[in-house]
């Protein structure tokens, strides 16, 4: 462990970390999987399904960076008050989380119902496309609704230090979600041949069956007290706190996703080929680089935890280690994206020129998923974990809102360029925030102890 100085870990943090990353890491290699998976399935069929359910999927993926931010606003004060042990309290931060969860995923699951062609017209103009994607958000529309409930359920499970959960859930879920994909998408086992609303349909299907594993898994823990009035009871102090403290970090995401959203705004308005290459290499790019995003979730937790525990000197120095460790992790993720490019093309039926885009694409992301990991466990992890999520907040707003998706617009509607020049210059985000991040981690000002006696 000399590597970039990780010689210097506190002793126990690797074990320590690695009990919390390990489940996380499954967790997100699975979920990433099923994405995979359909991808290859879907493309599989022809690059019509391939782009139109990519398109289709940024709703989940705008709901997936609702989700994300919501689990980060959790494990602020979660973690701080699971490290108090104050389990009353950690069951009213589960009743704010289910109130968020439930009322984006009730909103998106009414309107991919209601009118899925206008939620589709949104990212692109293509009629085909439009066509599909509106089969496909019909009937994956239930799965948004199942999800408000079980997303904010398992972060705070995780919160809790119960990650293992999250990880036999998820393994569950993908066995069930390929297995029904392989019998609807082709019509396996004597079923008829569904194509993309196969794909649908099984997403549906195995988040109701997620969710019923959850409602049985709630009345058996011990980890917070059951009632409607201990949970949906909440005090305004803990209301409060969860505005000051946790309400920023799920801005934060809200905002940043509507940002990274628009890159798919401006691809699926170019063409047809760069939507498909770019809804593989998203896949990709996530699934090499779920132990970075896994280290930046067990962070979260542990550093939380040491500072509900009033260590707040030993959490400033795992802070320092887990960077470092983040760091090297980058490096290696990118090596691995780099040595599989090759591979990556021939798994979908896709044009000779999106075939050419996607490679470009994967060589640029050895490079972005770095900047991607080191800022998320620093703004979402490190300053989060200790109170200060106001400043990743403005950070992203500044750098998404009036850099990077202006300079997507410019450069792909004003000044025309070809569109892999545009997905490069999308990608510079990351690089941009990333000093700012760093100067504002070296203030050590980022940690707070957040509890109160509720």
């Amino acid at each position: 462990m000399k590597f970039f100085g990780l010689q210097n870990m506190r002793k126990g943090l690797g074990r320590q970390l690695f009990v919390l990353v390990f489940p996380i890491v499954i967790q997100n290699l699975i979920t990433s999987g099923v994405s995979l998976v359909d991808v290859i399935m879907l493309g599989r069929l022809d690059q019509s399904s391939l782009s139109a359910a990519s398109l289709a999927g940024q709703v989940m993926f705008l709901l997936n960076i609702v989700y994300f931010g919501l689990s980060s606003a959790i494990t602020i004060l979660a973690s701080q008050y699971w490290g108090k042990r104050d389990r009353n309290t950690v069951a009213k931060i589960l009743g704010i989380g289910l109130f968020i969860g439930m009322f984006f995923s009730t909103l998106a699951f009414v309107l991919a119902l209601v009118c899925p062609a206008s939620v589709m017209h949104i990212w692109t103009n293509d009629p085909e496309l439009m066509a599909e994607g509106s089969k496909y958000l019909r009937y994956v529309a239930f799965s948004y609704f199942f999800a408000g409930i079980t997303q904010p359920y398992l972060s705070l499970m995780k919160s809790c230090e119960r990650v293992k959960l999250s990880m036999v859930v998820s393994s569950l879920t993908l066995i069930i979600n390929i297995s029904l994909n392989a019998v609807l998408i082709f019509g396996l086992l004597g079923m008829p041949r569904l194509g993309i609303i196969g794909a649908a349909v099984a997403t549906s299907i195995s988040r109701f069956i997620e969710l019923a594993i959850c409602s049985v898994d709630y009345f058996r823990q011990d980890i917070v007290p059951r009632g409607f009035k201990i949970t949906f009871f909440i005090p305004r102090a803990l209301i409060a706190d969860f505005a000051k403290y946790s309400l920023p970090a799920f801005l934060n995401d809200a905002i940043w996703g509507l940002a990274f959203n628009m890159n798919s705004i401006i691809m699926g308005h170019l063409s047809s080929d760069i939507v498909a290459a770019n809804s593989i290499v998203t896949v990709v790019r996530d699934f090499i680089s779920v132990t970075g995003f896994g280290i930046s979730a067990g962070a979260s937790i542990l550093l939380g935890i040491e500072i509900g525990e009033h260590k707040e000197d030993q959490a400033r120095d795992d802070a320092a280690s887990i960077l470092k460790l983040t760091f090297l992790t980058g490096i290696i993720q990118g090596l691995i994206l780099l040595a599989i490019t090759p591979l990556i093309p021939p798994l979908a039926k896709i044009s000779d020129t999106a075939k050419h885009y996607l490679i470009i694409m994967l060589l640029i992301s050895t490079v972005y998923q770095m900047g991607q990991i080191i800022n998320t466990l620093l703004i979402a992890s490190i300053f989060r974990c200790g109170g200060d999520s106001r400043y990743g907040l403005v950070l992203d707003i500044v750098t998404m809102w009036f850099v990077a998706v202006p300079l997507g617009l410019i450069s792909a509607f004003v000044l025309k360029l070809p569109p892999i020049i545009v997905y490069a210059v999308t990608c510079t985000d990351e690089f941009i925030k990333m000093p700012f991040a760093l100067y504002h981690y070296r203030k050590t000002n980022w940690i707070k102890n957040l509890t109160r006696e509720i």
